[in-house]
Order: C-alpha cells, then sequence, then structure tokens
C-alpha cells in the first residue's frame, strides 16, 4: 500500500501543482484548504505525512501544527512558507514540525524532502520493532513466586551503582537478570557489554578485558579497547567470573578499585566509569576456601547478591516459558506457531531440568522444527527427552525404546535428524491403526497421498491391514 500525503495551503495553484507531481511519485494525495478542514481530515483518513502552510487565513500553519501534533503526535509534519524567517522555522521546528521548505517551492526539492522524511520514519519503525524484538528475547518469563521475588530484586538493585554478583546454575537466566538491572538503571542508554570468562582462553583475557596498544605482542597489529573501556558509562558483565584466573582477578580488582588502567603494552592511563555485575554458576565462598578464588574481589563484587532459581524449583512457570519459546521461535524462523496440549505440558513440569531455561528452549525448538503436526503432544515431547514411558501422563502416548534411543542418538545433519524422527514416528502410528494409512493419516492431519511419499521415501516398513 502506498504511502499517504495530506497538503494543507489556501492557494489552489499550490495544491493543483503539487498533487498530480506527488501521486506520479506513487503517493496517495489528499488536499485541505484551511487549519481547520485539515484536522477533520486526520480524523477520518490520516495520512502518513502532512505538508502544511504557514500563513492561512483563520487558523495559521502554526496553529494547526500544535492541533495537528495533539491529535497525531507521531505525525510528520513538513511545513511551507513565502514569508518566512529563522524565527518562524525554530518555532515550527520546538512545536514539532520534522522539515521546513521555503516558497517559491521547487518540486525536486519538496519531492526529496519528503522522500528522506518517510525514509527516516522507516527507520525509526523498524528500529523500534528491532528493539521490542530484542527485548522479548532477554525477557524474564514467569509468575511464580520465586521469580516474583528475583523481580523485587531487580528492582532494587536496578537503580543504584552497586556491583551485583549474581549466583545460580548454568541456564537459570543469569545474564538475563544482568539485563533487566541493566535495563532498570540510569545506564541504560549506554552499552552493555557482556564477557564470558571461561571461553576466553588465558593468555587472551587480559588483553579482552583492557585492549592492547599496537605491537604490544605478537600478533597484535592494530590497537584494540577492552571491554572496560567500551562499556564506559554502561555495564559491564563478567559471566562465568570463577573460572576467570587468580593473576587476572587481581588485575580486575585493581580496576574496580581505581576506575582506570593502561592497555596491555600501554602507558596511558585510561578512566572509566563502569558498573560491573558479576555470575559464576560456582560456589565462590567454596572457591576461596580452596584457594581459587580471592576473597578481597568477592567481597568488591557481591555488595549486592542475587540468586536466580533453578527451573526444578518453579515448575509452574514452565507453561508460560514453553509458549514464549514457541511464538519466539516461530518469529524468528517465519513459522506459524504450534499449538500444545496440557498432557505435553504436564510432562514437561515433571522433567528436572538440570539444564535449567537453555534445556526447555532448546527442547522447543527442536519439536517446533522436527514435530510435523501443527500440536505437540506429549509423545512428541517424551521422544525428544530422557523419559520413562511410564513418566507420560495419562492420556499421553509414551516412548518407546526407539524413541528414547533416537533422542541420545548423533546426526550428521538437520536433515538426518528430521528423517529419523519421522520414519519411527509414522512407524509407531501406523503400528497403533494397525497399518491402516487411512486412519493414520488422519490422525496425523496430513493426505493420504502425501502419507505414502513418505513411507516409500523413509523406507517404512508397512504391514498389511489386518
Amino acid at each position: 500500500m502506498s504511502e499517504s500525503i495530506l497538503i494543507v495551503d489556501d492557494e489552489i495553484a499550490i495544491l493543483n501543482s503539487l498533487s498530480p507531481i506527488l501521486e506520479d511519485e506513487g503517493y496517495q494525495v489528499t488536499v485541505s484548504k484551511s487549519g481547520a478542514e485539515a484536522l477533520k481530515t486526520l480524523i477520518s483518513e490520516p495520512p502518513d505525512l502532512m505538508l502544511l502552510d504557514i500563513w492561512m487565513p483563520e487558523m495559521d500553519g502554526l496553529e494547526t501544527l500544535k492541533r495537528a501534533r495533539e491529535q497525531m503526535p507521531k505525525l510528520l509534519i513538513v511545513m511551507m512558507s513565502g514569508h518566512g524567517s529563522i524565527e518562524t522555522a525554530v518555532k515550527a521546528i520546538k512545536l514539532g514540525a520534522y522539515d521546513y521548505i521555503e516558497k517559491p517551492l521547487s518540486l525536486e526539492n519538496v519531492t526529496l524532502r519528503i522522500r528522506h522524511a518517510l525514509d527516516q520514519r522507516r527507520l525509526e519503525e523498524e528500529n523500534q520493532n528491532l528493539r521490542i524484538k530484542v527485548e522479548r528475547r532477554f525477557e524474564l518469563v514467569g509468575t511464580s513466586p520465586a521469580m516474583q521475588r528475583l523481580r523485587q530484586l531487580i528492582a532494587t538493585a536496578g537503580p543504584t551503582n552497586g556491583r551485583v554478583l549474581i549466583s545460580g546454575e548454568n541456564g537459570t537466566g543469569k545474564e538475563l537478570v544482568a539485563r533487566a538491572i541493566h535495563a532498570a538503571s540510569p545506564r541504560r542508554d549506554r552499552l552493555f557489554v557482556a564477557v564470558n570468562c571461561a571461553a576466553i582462553p588465558e593468555n587472551l583475557i587480559e588483553s579482552e578485558l583492557l585492549g592492547h596498544e599496537r605491537g604490544a605482542f605478537t600478533g597484535a597489529t592494530v590497537q584494540k579497547r577492552g571491554q572496560f573501556e567500551q562499556a564506559d558509562g554502561g555495564t559491564l558483565f563478567l559471566d562465568e567470573i570463577g573460572d576467570m584466573s587468580l593473576n587476572t582477578q587481581a588485575k580486575v580488582l585493581r580496576v574496580l578499585q581505581e576506575q582506570q588502567f593502561t592497555r596491555v603494552g600501554g602507558t596511558k592511563l585510561i578512566k572509566v566509569d563502569v558498573r560491573v555485575i558479576a555470575a559464576s554458576n560456582k560456589d565462590l565462598a567454596q572457591e576461596i576456601g580452596k584457594g581459587n578464588f580471592r576473597d578481597d574481589l568477592f567481597y568488591r563484587l557481591n555488595v549486592l547478591p542475587i540468586e536466580v532459581p533453578p527451573l526444578r524449583e518453579r515448575p509452574e512457570d514452565i507453561p508460560l516459558l514453553v509458549r514464549h519459546f514457541l511464538q519466539a521461535h516461530a518469529e524468528e524462523q517465519g513459522l506459524k506457531p504450534k499449538d500444545i496440549t496440557p498432557d505435553a505440558l504436564e510432562l514437561l513440569k515433571q522433567y528436572e531440568w538440570h539444564g535449567n531455561i537453555r534445556e526447555l528452549r532448546n527442547l522447543i525448538e527442536r519439536l517446533m522444527i522436527m514435530v510435523p503436526a501443527s500440536v505437540i503432544d506429549a509423545s512428541h515431547a517424551a521422544l525428544f527427552m530422557q523419559v520413562r514411558p511410564s513418566a507420560v501422563p495419562a492420556g499421553g502416548q509414551p516412548a518407546t525404546s526407539t524413541g528414547s534411543a533416537l533422542a541420545g542418538k548423533h546426526y550428521d545433519s538437520l536433515r538426518d535428524a528430521r528423517n529419523a524422527f519421522e520414519r519411527e514416528y509414522i512407524g509407531r502410528k501406523l503400528r497403533e491403526h494397525n497399518g491402516n494409512v487411512s486412519r493414520t493419516a488422519d490422525d496425523l492431519q496430513i493426505e493420504r497421498s502425501h502419507l505414502h511419499r513418505k513411507i516409500k521415501l523413509l523406507n517404512i516398513e508397512l504391514r498389511p491391514e489386518e
């Protein structure tokens, strides 16, 4: 659908000259001869952009601009005037005008300015949509008492500059908590920089955190800003800090104490204002006792301690998380969201989830890809979990020994995994219906001819119908 433009001017010649030009450019054009008429049009036919003359009888353009912005705060408005001045232009911009064009109008200039304004609006909308997607990706999901307590701690810690130490098992969402604290802080508009301390080799972590000068070591061909420097004014998240060596811990402690450092191979003192949030899946108090972690660094970091509960302690949140992941994966991959049965949700609630939320998300993504039906049931879930057949709730389909073996098997490609799943699943459904292809196709919600092709393609043994 083409974008729409409302031209507001008391000069008929302007309306008659601009309208056909803009229509030729592909815009839908509406005209108004006065400010009052334009305000009525905004209600009945809201445009994407309004071209508004300043000097008009009765209600001038500035008053019309003011009222139009009250009606449609996000409307793009480009002002036009043949008697303009710098003061008038400044006043129009302060009232919310996007741009200001002087008469006599250059039609080429008008179309160019309109195109730029609409392009800018599209860019802002794309950025807003991207921000929403990012926020949804890092959203904390759950209404359990444990999650309510966690949100209270985040709300308390967020507005401060105090350092936070987040503890919790792998996969519980410690980085999500850190991001939520950053989003609730005065630093929210500055960078959030995340560093996985366990993933960086010992000989590179100092350079990664503090940066290095050109020629500082072999391979340092250019100057590099470290993560502390990049996070200046914002938040630095040090994940799995318990895996950091004692030597690196000493250097991090010094930066925390002094809020300044020198790059590797450099002499210039760099001052930073960084809020540090650290996280660990280890019991750092025990690590101190073992001599693996500095107690002075622990006390520096542990100003505001937050513990993230494992998923098994909040099973009531699992249905919300499942539906969140189903929707998120569908949006990411451009797929139609699948539904899930109550029996399947009950099975997921009973599972131990040693990998916590990360394990649940991976399972849902796997089910979205591998399950051909539009509804995920308990048999689908059990097939990809290490679950005993007796663990499937009443009313659900138990996973067979073949399914259990399938869940732990390695495949060279997604196609091999999908074929293995479909071969086992369709074969089991055929056995349930005594080899009746028509009833099996109805159960799988696919065409009978499509099922025949699958049986032939996957080399599924078809027993004679009884």
